[in-house]
């Protein structure tokens, strides 16, 4: 009844006035999305964008496939604790675009779970991969680029490391990061396939049950970037 009574009053507003009050009003709600988009944005396009879209897709697709095979649910959980915990310590150093450290964090934890993998850096160095995550934002130092998104991801991602690794294993320990029940409501969770035929991706219902443990890995050969 209240609700009836604020719109008819609502409707009674000038046109012009109504509109440009509704139109402050929704843009400030959709704020909201910020906190999602912030991390779907790495700049302009040019050899920066290029750059990262390289390892977002490598090193999210060798986590996917290596230690997360079979374990979607938990994957996505990854990607939701990261982001929450880069928000809020991202306000503290005025840090509100954070794709750049999303992508620092998979190839941290990446790198943590393969330590015997030889990483060749665009042919000029071939180290392991733990040191993968400082040669990118020793590379981003040299761009003239701020480290401080760099040092984010590798702190948040060394965070989900220890927690979903370390801790567990430590006398005494247990695991901390349990995947929310509405990730894996049903067992299921929908992902992109490939058919057989290797058509178009469509999408299918997998079951999301626990695969290989965190610290496996289909990997064997050395990466070249």
């Amino acid at each position: 009844m209240a609700w009836q009574g604020l719109m008819a009053e609502f409707l009674q507003v000038p046109a012009v006035t109504r509109a440009y009050t509704s139109a402050c009003v929704l843009t400030t709600a959709a704020v909201v999305w910020r906190l999602v988009t912030n991390f779907l944005f790495f700049g302009p396009l040019g050899f920066s964008f290029f750059f990262n879209m390289l390892f977002v897709f490598r090193y999210c697709r060798m986590l996917e496939e290596g230690s997360f095979r079979g374990r979607t649910a938990d994957f996505v959980f990854m990607f939701l604790f990261g982001g929450v915990l880069m928000t809020l310590l991202g306000l503290l150093g005025s840090l509100f675009f954070l794709g750049q450290a999303l992508t620092v964090m998979l190839v941290y934890v990446w790198s943590r779970r393969n330590p015997q993998v030889r990483v060749n850096f665009f042919g000029l160095l071939t180290f392991q991969a733990p040191f993968l995550p400082w040669a990118l934002m020793g590379f981003s130092l040299l761009l003239g680029n701020s480290i401080l998104v760099d040092l984010l991801g590798i702190a948040v991602g060394h965070i989900y490391y220890f927690l979903e690794d370390v801790f567990p294993n430590q006398p005494g320990g247990k695991r901390l990061l349990l995947t929310p029940s509405f990730l894996q409501q049903g067992d299921l969770c929908p992902i992109f396939q490939l058919s057989s035929q290797g058509t178009w991706p469509r999408l299918h219902e997998v079951r999301c049950r626990r695969g290989p443990g965190p610290g496996s890995s289909a990997l064997s050969a050395t990466p070249k970037l």
